[in-house]
């Protein structure tokens, strides 16, 4: 828990310690997102209306053609998909196991079979392969890898205290949507980043008003008291999060100055309503005290 940019509080359980790294899963997503804001900055990606085959032509003729980055920041794309992390025949599932086709990113070989559900950007639905495709935007458009990417802007600039890893895919691209292997204590500092404005040593990484869009509500999510801005869970007191399965969170609360990082091994992928509930309990009695 850091209050005001200072520790107030650092546990651990489990035989997990400060010198661990853990698991993002989805909470990568709000990291993902933030580089195209500080792509955009750099003059790299035009804006958030650009469409996606403006970056990924290959996708030209699939269900994305028309999509804009805006509409896959907060999976409003329209595209048909299936999260479920225990139906080994979910979208989420055929992803890995699909053959990748010849010569292409793995991510764009299997989004780009993909069907159209409704028009784009009326509807929310969860998807962490569009994510996967935001990281493909991000690393096509700058000319760098996702993580030397994120490193020059935010990791070792912002002075993190360890180095992170990032899952490759069968293609050897980053996951956009998952799986960065980091400290609680420097999840912690990505969060104190954004809560500073995105600044590194006072210089703005990303565009003015990047983060009022990116963390607030832009779509209502399918869980209750929660919007979703730029891969951002977002209330309706302010305070927004990024969230992985299994129990990863960066809780951000600009009002009180306010940031909780956790890492958990929850037993079950699938979060359900009870305990995105407890976990806003913990949250609120945290901002209490």
């Amino acid at each position: 828990v850091l209050h005001r940019g200072q520790l107030r509080l650092e546990h651990y359980g489990q035989a997990f310690s400060a010198g661990g790294r853990w698991v993002s899963f989805s909470l990568a997503k709000s990291l993902t997102s933030t580089l195209v804001g500080a792509a955009i900055r750099d003059g790299f990606i035009g804006s958030v209306d650009d469409a996606v085959t403006r970056y990924i032509p290959e996708l030209q003729g699939s269900v994305y053609e028309g999509v804009t980055l805006q509409q896959l920041l907060t999976m409003s794309s329209g595209v048909k998909w299936n999260e479920d992390y225990g139906d080994p025949a979910s979208d989420f599932a055929l992803f890995y196991t699909t053959p990748v086709a010849p010569g292409m990113n793995a991510t764009v070989s299997y989004m780009k079979t993909l069907r159209r559900d409704v028009p784009p950007g009326t509807r929310w639905n969860y998807n962490t392969g569009e994510t996967n495709l935001i990281g493909a935007v991000v690393s096509r458009a700058t000319g760098k890898t996702l993580s030397s990417y994120a490193s020059q802007k935010i990791w070792a600039a912002y002075g993190m205290e360890s180095d992170a890893t990032w899952m490759l895919d069968r293609s050897g691209h980053e996951h956009g949507g998952c799986c960065i292997q980091a400290s609680t204590r420097d999840f912690a500092r990505f969060g104190q980043f954004i809560l500073d404005g995105g600044r590194v040593d006072g210089r703005p990484v990303l565009p003015d008003g990047w983060l009022q869009a990116a963390t607030r509500k832009q779509f209502a999510s399918s869980w209750p008291g929660l919007g979703y801005g730029y891969q951002w869970w977002t209330r309706a007191d302010g305070s927004f999060s990024a969230f992985g399965i299994h129990g990863q969170v960066i809780h951000i609360d600009p009002a009180r100055a306010l940031v909780i990082a956790v890492n958990s091994a929850k037993p079950d992928a699938n979060p359900s309503p009870a305990s995105v509930q407890t976990r806003a309990a913990l949250f609120d009695a945290v901002r209490a005290a």
